[in-house]
């Protein structure tokens, strides 16, 4: 396994366990049979770092369709360099990054977080068409 599907899987792995924290707060707030409910506009709202994080979630489900299609471009090119690496291990931490920050509230950080995972991204686009 390349350095770049690493950190691709991790980056999978992140995505897939964000939704346990917003869920565990929607048990925690409705209980069992208002979490296996179906959404209804009369349900109690969640807390509010449980709602941010739930957009984090959908944006880095949003984003992971951008990032594992360029990883397994390169991958299927054979493409594997410092800047690649680099780029995927960035990517991962600014996901983290984002995702810990958007529930904590913090708007200015972020979108600096946001900003370094997209920067990430053309940084693999570059290394697609070989300008890296």
């Amino acid at each position: 396994m390349t350095r770049e599907l690493l950190w691709l899987t991790l980056t999978v792995i992140l995505t897939m366990v964000l939704w346990i924290p917003y869920t565990l707060d929607r048990l925690k707030v409705r209980g069992f049979k208002g979490t296996m409910a179906n959404p209804s506009r009369d349900d109690l709202p969640q807390s509010p770092w449980a709602q941010r994080l739930y957009f984090a979630h959908t944006n880095a489900v949003d984003n992971l369709v951008v990032f594992a299609p360029l990883v397994l471009i390169l991958d299927s090119m054979g493409t594997s360099t410092p800047a690649t690496v680099f780029a995927c291990a960035t990517y991962f931490w600014a996901r983290l990054a984002h995702a810990i920050i958007y529930a904590a509230g913090i708007p200015v950080a972020r979108t600096i977080a946001f900003t370094i995972g997209f920067l990430a991204q053309a940084v693999l686009v570059l290394a697609v068409f070989g300008k890296i």
